[in-house]
């Protein structure tokens, strides 16, 4: 699967109305963990089909970082049905993160 690249005006359709459960990546190209966890995140999105990974720049959609109370990066936020089911910050062991994605 690929990685969805969220914006505010696709949020509602990728996230939001989605039908399986979403992974999205809060990140910035100045993050030195950002770029240690982008290729955990590039993998699982090569090997999970029952979920979409989604990243977000929080330089270019700052209403969306503010909207999730994002105050560190990395950090990844698990949906479903539209709602937060787990949130963590920092880099993580890809364990980690699938167990996220199941819960």
């Amino acid at each position: 699967m690929n990685i969805v690249n969220i914006t505010r005006d696709n949020f509602e359709q990728e996230v939001l109305k989605s039908d399986k459960p979403v992974l999205l990546d809060f990140w910035a190209a100045w993050c030195g963990p950002c770029r240690m966890i982008s290729p955990i995140i590039d993998e699982i999105a090569s090997e999970v089909r029952d979920a979409k990974i989604g990243k977000v720049n929080v330089d270019e959609q700052p209403e969306l970082a503010s909207a999730f109370g994002i105050m560190t990066i990395p950090t990844l936020v698990a949906m479903k049905e539209g709602k937060i089911v787990s949130k963590m910050v920092g880099v993580r062991p890809k364990a980690s993160i699938l167990q996220m994605l199941a819960s």
